[in-house]
């Protein structure tokens, strides 16, 4: 249980949610922030104070590879959830998707690579197999990029994959399909929705509501990540992590309205939908691999499981305290 583990993206949305969980689990923590202005620690600056004080917080750059040589030292392992993760924004700026996604996630197999890590965990998306060719998706499923981004994820899974085959980097690959629940961006389109309803918009501006994914909750991303930790299973494999359930936004829509008593009406906003190509319209996941080698299965399954956590999810948005941290009225790409 003395393992000390790296983990980068730590003031994001799943990241800071796996930090504050390794801490309870009595791991030591070394959390990587990116390096801002302001001194920012992103959602760790909201955890408790008895958690912080068991967190040694580093503010870098994963662009920066003799940076990550001098922090990766005596680190056992590496969580690699660092990246730039928004579709839309890869449309208007690519390159910064292609450096910080790949150009980052090498530099982080090479620092472990020379300094003897003992187990890299990257985390890959679903997005990179585009919409579902066929169901549920398995780790089989041909790899079909549909944006900069998904294409800079590809890129990033296939070499990691070559450092654990010409290297032995102890690796793995682990794919989360939509994550979703309390700190998670506006860009995403559970907070979207909720953040606009609880701060009392009656008209809600958003995008496609065809597409169908698989959305599994925070809570059982994070834990799918601390069995990675454990398991002597998983080297040099792609793991994915979903609940082999999916639904619409269209659906979704309608059981905030049936089921959470919402009223509101919708708008199409033009600016909220990706080029037709682009559009991932059906992503689904197999999860026999992630009960296999992680033995893990989601708490929050099916439609049950999913109302469970978007209950949750509502209860978050609608804390003032939790709601002053986003600019709901900008859309977020």
């Amino acid at each position: 249980m003395n393992l000390k583990i790296l983990v980068t993206g730590s003031e994001g949305f799943i990241g800071s949610h796996i930090v504050e969980k390794l801490v309870k689990k009595g791991y030591k923590v070394k959390a990587l922030v990116l390096y801002n202005f302001n001194n920012s620690h992103g959602w760790l600056d909201t955890l408790d104070k008895k958690t912080l004080k068991e967190i040694e917080i580093i503010a870098g750059d994963i662009r920066d590879l003799s940076f990550l040589l001098q922090i990766t030292k005596k680190i056992d392992v590496i969580l690699h959830l660092a990246a730039l993760i928004s579709i839309p924004y890869s449309y208007k700026a690519p390159y910064s998707s292609l450096e910080s996604n790949i150009l980052g996630s090498f530099n982080i197999l090479e620092s472990a690579k020379i300094n003897g890590v003992k187990k890299v965990i990257m985390t890959s998306t679903s997005e990179v197999y585009g919409t579902a060719q066929q169901v549920p998706i398995n780790e089989r499923h041909p790899l079909n990029p549909q944006s900069p981004y998904a294409a800079s994820k590809v890129a990033a899974d296939k070499i990691s994959l070559s450092y654990n085959r010409s290297f032995d980097l102890p690796v793995t690959i682990i794919r989360p399909f939509n994550t979703y629940g309390p700190r998670q961006s506006l860009r995403a389109i559970i907070p979207s929705i909720i953040s606009q309803l609880v701060s009392g918009k009656k008209i809600i501006d958003i995008g496609d509501i065809s597409p169908k994914r698989d959305f599994t909750y925070i809570d059982d991303t994070v834990d799918a990540f601390l069995m990675a930790i454990k398991s002597k299973k998983i080297i040099g494999e792609e793991i994915n992590l979903g609940n082999g359930f999916d639904i619409s936004i269209g659906q979704i829509i309608n059981i905030l309205k049936e089921d959470f008593k919402f009223d509101f009406k919708i708008k199409v906003n033009k600016e909220r939908l990706r080029p037709k190509k682009s559009e991932v319209y059906r992503l689904i996941a197999s999860n026999i691999k992630a009960k296999k080698l992680l033995n893990w299965k989601p708490k929050h399954n099916g439609l049950y499981g999913f109302r469970q956590g978007l209950e949750k999810t509502i209860k978050w948005y609608e804390d003032s305290n939790n709601l002053k941290f986003f600019r709901v009225n900008e859309y977020n790409i």
